[in-house]
């Protein structure tokens, strides 16, 4: 999985994709999902195990999760909550906000 942590003025803000999304968009009738390089990926992105994942959402005030394993891992953990899991096109997607 590739992980990003940036810090932003609201806190940590964690994405994390399965690593072979990078570039695809994803369709559901209006809603559309394009897994982009400058998001997920860049300088700043790293592999990661699950251990990594969870411990990287953990902190997170704010994450967006794209992919099978990737969501997965967040759900497993009892990070996210499965029944707040989309199917865009095919692919998991979700996203975390922490108040």
């Amino acid at each position: 999985m590739l992980l990003r942590e940036r810090e932003t003025e609201r806190g940590l803000l964690v994405s994390v994709c399965d690593p072979d999304l990078l570039g695809r968009t994803f369709e559901s009738g209006d809603v559309s999902l394009t897994v982009e390089e400058s998001f997920y990926g860049g300088d700043d992105a790293v592999e990661a195990d699950a251990d990594a994942v969870v411990a990287g959402l953990q902190r997170a005030v704010v994450a967006n999760l794209v992919g099978e394993e990737s969501v997965g891992v967040a759900v497993e953990a009892d990070i996210i909550d499965e029944e707040t899991v989309l199917d865009i096109g095919g692919t998991r997607h979700a996203q975390l906000l922490r108040i």
